[in-house]
């Protein structure tokens, strides 16, 4: 159960103590986000296994986003979420009463960060297969439920917002459609040619995440909303076609998918300094969280050096017993 125990704190670890949103002083906080980014994290991961695999926990992991974002706490469309306007703006869309650049960013931040990172550094750490059975699953469900429940009720108590019930519909279609694809997506065939080295594609990841997020962190004027669109398409289009590509080369492997992670992670680890915690506080927290966060990846770095096979020259005999 550890992994399943791990992917539960690790999602909203990564997705806001890593991130910057919460300062080390709002620990307690963190605990009660726990079953809505840890059960989704889990939800995402074992139907994603159950189906296509990476593919379908990416797509599934996009659902994730618009539902926290959407229906459970209702960001994308509240014009004074926690006290900020995150909307108004020049890509706000009048007739679907939400912002362009919004969107982007709670989808990368909870496709990316929030959900695909946990689950690669936890697969990372252990085995591929499903790590629960039917009953495990139903039970994580209903944790899920309850976490979003308890988000809802908290953000409505709190804001007194309720969004148009033909914003819900379009999200739901959106949500509905992705879980769709999810489960009808399929391996494509493999490509001839060998897949480029871990450290290359960290360094890709990296420099990618960092043109998106790094220049949304940095610049925060309303001119900038536009080109923050297209950077986040074209990083997204990018980097699609890219993993896609490599992914189907020879010699692709978990070392190549920690690797993305790793690549991620050191974005959010730079950019969590320049973000002001929602909660307050100081940037004490920042520096706790990237520490743990590096102490994480040289954990996952030694446990797949300590998988790696050895060369075929330093192999010992073996017996034919």
């Amino acid at each position: 159960m550890w992994p399943v125990l791990g992917l539960f704190f690790l999602a909203p670890f990564v997705g806001e103590f890593l991130l910057g949103n919460i300062p080390i002083t709002g620990m307690a906080f963190g605990l009660l986000l726990a079953p809505l980014y840890g059960s989704g994290a889990i939800l995402v991961r074992e139907l994603g296994r159950r189906a296509c695999g990476w593919p379908s926990m990416f797509l599934l992991a996009a659902a994730y986003a618009l539902i926290e974002e959407g229906p459970v706490d209702q960001l994308i469309w509240n014009h004074s979420y926690a006290g900020h306007d995150y909307l108004t703006g020049p890509s706000y869309i009048p007739f679907l009463g939400t912002s362009v650049e919004v969107v982007q960013s709670i989808l990368a931040l909870h496709t990316i960060w929030s959900i695909c990172v946990p689950i690669a550094l936890v697969e990372t750490l252990s085995r591929r297969g499903p790590w629960l059975r039917t009953r495990g699953l139903v039970a994580v469900g209903l944790l899920f439920l309850a976490g979003s429940a308890f988000v809802f009720y908290g953000n409505y108590s709190e804001e007194h917002f309720m969004a148009g019930w033909w914003q819900f519909a379009y999200a739901l279609a959106a949500i509905g459609l992705l879980v769709f694809f999810a489960f009808r997506v399929r391996p494509l065939p493999s490509l001839p040619g060998v897949a480029p080295s871990p450290l290359w594609v960290c360094f890709a990841a990296l420099a990618g995440t960092s043109a998106y997020w790094g220049s949304v962190t940095l610049i925060g004027a309303d001119w900038f909303e536009w080109p923050a669109v297209a950077i986040w398409c074209v990083v997204a289009a990018l980097g699609t076609a890219l993993v896609t590509r490599w992914s189907r080369l020879d010699g692709w492997d978990q070392r190549h998918r920690f690797a993305l992670a790793a690549g991620a992670v050191l974005t959010y680890v730079w950019c969590s300094f320049p973000v002001k915690p929602e909660l307050g506080g100081t940037e004490v927290g920042d520096y706790v969280f990237s520490g743990i966060a590096l102490l994480l990846l040289l954990w996952c770095v030694k446990t797949l050096r300590a998988a790696a096979p050895e060369p075929a020259g330093q192999q010992l005999p073996h017996s034919n017993g």
